[in-house]
Protein backbone atom coordinates (compact mmCIF):
# COMPACT_ATOMS: atom_id res chain seq x y z
CA UNK A 1 0.00 0.00 0.00
CA UNK A 2 2.73 2.34 0.67
CA UNK A 3 3.86 1.76 -2.81
CA UNK A 4 0.39 2.56 -4.17
CA UNK A 5 0.21 5.71 -2.12
CA UNK A 6 3.57 6.90 -3.38
CA UNK A 7 2.58 6.05 -6.92
CA UNK A 8 -0.69 7.91 -6.49
CA UNK A 9 1.13 10.96 -5.20
CA UNK A 10 3.56 10.82 -8.10
CA UNK A 11 0.73 10.51 -10.61
CA UNK A 12 -1.04 13.43 -8.97
CA UNK A 13 2.11 15.56 -9.15
CA UNK A 14 2.63 14.75 -12.83
CA UNK A 15 -0.99 15.45 -13.63
CA UNK A 16 -0.84 18.77 -11.73
CA UNK A 17 2.31 19.77 -13.60
CA UNK A 18 0.73 18.86 -16.92
CA UNK A 19 -2.39 20.85 -16.15
CA UNK A 20 -0.40 23.91 -15.11
CA UNK A 21 1.70 23.91 -18.26
CA UNK A 22 -1.18 23.20 -20.68
CA UNK A 23 -3.39 26.07 -21.93
CA UNK A 24 -6.66 26.21 -20.12
CA UNK A 25 -9.91 26.09 -21.99
CA UNK A 26 -11.07 28.95 -19.76
CA UNK A 27 -7.99 31.21 -20.13
CA UNK A 28 -8.73 34.76 -21.40
CA UNK A 29 -8.01 35.38 -25.10
CA UNK A 30 -7.15 38.95 -26.08
CA UNK A 31 -9.60 40.77 -28.30
CA UNK A 32 -8.54 43.80 -30.36
CA UNK A 33 -10.22 46.55 -32.29
CA UNK A 34 -9.21 49.86 -33.84
CA UNK A 35 -10.29 53.37 -32.94
CA UNK A 36 -10.67 55.86 -35.79
CA UNK A 37 -9.22 59.23 -34.80
CA UNK A 38 -9.77 62.33 -36.94
CA UNK A 39 -9.97 66.11 -36.78
CA UNK A 40 -10.70 68.92 -39.19
CA UNK A 41 -8.71 72.15 -38.98
CA UNK A 42 -10.90 75.06 -40.03
CA UNK A 43 -9.45 78.08 -41.78
CA UNK A 44 -9.66 81.02 -39.40
CA UNK A 45 -8.26 84.52 -39.34
CA UNK A 46 -8.23 87.25 -36.74
CA UNK A 47 -7.26 90.90 -37.07
CA UNK A 48 -5.81 93.07 -34.32
CA UNK A 49 -6.41 96.77 -34.76
CA UNK A 50 -3.63 99.27 -34.90
CA UNK A 51 -3.38 103.01 -35.34
CA UNK A 52 -2.15 105.46 -37.94
CA UNK A 53 -0.84 108.27 -35.72
CA UNK A 54 -0.37 111.37 -37.90
CA UNK A 55 0.33 113.64 -34.96
CA UNK A 56 0.41 117.39 -35.67
CA UNK A 57 -0.05 118.60 -39.24
CA UNK A 58 1.46 121.99 -40.12
CA UNK A 59 0.74 122.25 -43.86
CA UNK A 60 3.80 120.32 -45.10
CA UNK A 61 3.46 116.80 -46.48
CA UNK A 62 3.21 114.42 -43.53
CA UNK A 63 4.03 110.73 -43.94
CA UNK A 64 3.60 108.21 -41.11
CA UNK A 65 3.52 104.47 -40.62
CA UNK A 66 1.02 102.53 -38.55
CA UNK A 67 0.50 98.81 -38.08
CA UNK A 68 -2.09 96.10 -37.51
CA UNK A 69 -1.80 92.32 -37.42
CA UNK A 70 -3.53 89.35 -39.03
CA UNK A 71 -3.26 85.79 -37.78
CA UNK A 72 -4.56 83.08 -40.11
CA UNK A 73 -4.43 79.30 -40.14
CA UNK A 74 -1.25 77.83 -41.61
CA UNK A 75 -1.66 77.44 -45.36
CA UNK A 76 -4.84 79.54 -45.60
CA UNK A 77 -4.84 82.00 -48.50
CA UNK A 78 -6.24 85.34 -47.39
CA UNK A 79 -6.75 88.88 -48.66
CA UNK A 80 -6.61 92.05 -46.55
CA UNK A 81 -8.69 94.98 -47.78
CA UNK A 82 -9.23 98.47 -46.33
CA UNK A 83 -12.39 100.50 -46.80
CA UNK A 84 -12.53 104.24 -47.51
CA UNK A 85 -13.26 105.15 -43.90
CA UNK A 86 -16.28 106.93 -42.48
CA UNK A 87 -15.50 110.50 -43.55
CA UNK A 88 -18.33 112.00 -45.61
CA UNK A 89 -17.27 112.21 -49.27
CA UNK A 90 -14.19 110.00 -48.79
CA UNK A 91 -12.85 107.77 -51.55
CA UNK A 92 -10.20 105.07 -51.41
CA UNK A 93 -7.67 107.43 -52.99
CA UNK A 94 -8.63 110.40 -50.80
CA UNK A 95 -9.85 109.41 -47.39
CA UNK A 96 -11.14 112.15 -45.09
CA UNK A 97 -10.68 112.72 -41.38
CA UNK A 98 -13.43 114.84 -39.87
CA UNK A 99 -12.92 117.67 -37.38
CA UNK A 100 -14.28 116.44 -34.04
CA UNK A 101 -15.64 119.87 -33.08
CA UNK A 102 -16.90 121.18 -36.42
CA UNK A 103 -17.82 118.25 -38.66
CA UNK A 104 -18.10 120.52 -41.72
CA UNK A 105 -14.28 120.48 -41.92
CA UNK A 106 -12.21 117.56 -43.16
CA UNK A 107 -8.55 116.74 -43.64
CA UNK A 108 -7.62 114.57 -46.60
CA UNK A 109 -5.15 111.69 -46.44
CA UNK A 110 -4.28 108.48 -48.26
CA UNK A 111 -3.19 104.99 -47.20
CA UNK A 112 -0.69 103.00 -49.26
CA UNK A 113 0.63 99.44 -49.33
CA UNK A 114 4.24 100.66 -49.56
CA UNK A 115 6.20 103.56 -48.13
CA UNK A 116 6.72 105.03 -51.60
CA UNK A 117 3.00 105.71 -51.92
CA UNK A 118 2.65 104.07 -55.33
CA UNK A 119 -0.34 101.83 -54.56
CA UNK A 120 -3.46 102.87 -52.67
CA UNK A 121 -4.51 100.21 -50.17
CA UNK A 122 -8.21 99.67 -50.63
CA UNK A 123 -10.69 96.98 -51.60
CA UNK A 124 -9.40 96.27 -55.11
CA UNK A 125 -11.75 98.71 -56.84
CA UNK A 126 -11.12 102.09 -58.48
CA UNK A 127 -7.39 101.49 -58.94
CA UNK A 128 -6.76 100.40 -55.35
CA UNK A 129 -5.06 97.18 -54.31
CA UNK A 130 -5.49 94.61 -51.60
CA UNK A 131 -2.75 92.56 -49.95
CA UNK A 132 -2.72 88.78 -50.45
CA UNK A 133 -0.93 86.46 -48.03
CA UNK A 134 -0.58 82.83 -47.03
CA UNK A 135 -1.32 82.07 -43.37
CA UNK A 136 1.54 80.95 -41.15
CA UNK A 137 -0.40 80.24 -37.96
CA UNK A 138 1.36 83.23 -36.37
CA UNK A 139 0.56 86.93 -36.37
CA UNK A 140 1.75 88.83 -39.44
CA UNK A 141 2.30 92.57 -38.90
CA UNK A 142 1.26 94.90 -41.70
CA UNK A 143 2.64 98.38 -42.13
CA UNK A 144 0.08 100.99 -43.13
CA UNK A 145 1.65 103.99 -44.87
CA UNK A 146 -0.36 107.17 -44.45
CA UNK A 147 0.19 110.52 -46.18
CA UNK A 148 -1.44 113.90 -45.68
CA UNK A 149 -0.47 115.96 -48.74
CA UNK A 150 1.09 119.41 -48.47
CA UNK A 151 -1.11 122.49 -48.31
CA UNK A 152 -4.25 120.85 -47.01
CA UNK A 153 -6.36 123.76 -45.78
CA UNK A 154 -7.93 122.72 -42.51
CA UNK A 155 -9.48 124.37 -39.47
CA UNK A 156 -7.34 123.86 -36.35
CA UNK A 157 -8.50 121.08 -34.09
CA UNK A 158 -8.55 117.31 -33.83
CA UNK A 159 -9.47 115.20 -36.85
CA UNK A 160 -10.46 111.54 -36.81
CA UNK A 161 -11.48 108.75 -39.14
CA UNK A 162 -12.08 105.03 -38.79
CA UNK A 163 -10.93 102.69 -41.54
CA UNK A 164 -12.12 99.09 -41.45
CA UNK A 165 -9.71 96.32 -42.35
CA UNK A 166 -11.35 93.15 -43.67
CA UNK A 167 -9.69 89.77 -44.10
CA UNK A 168 -11.26 87.36 -46.57
CA UNK A 169 -10.15 83.73 -46.42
Amino acid sequence: MKYTHVLSASVAAVLSLALLSAPSAFAASPATTTIAVSATVANTCTLTAGTLPFGTYSGAKLSVTGTFTANCTTGADFIVALDKGVGTGATLANRLMTNTTNTAFTLGYSIYTTSGGATVWGDGTNGSSTVTELGTGAAITYNVYGVIPATEAALSGTYQDTVTATVTY
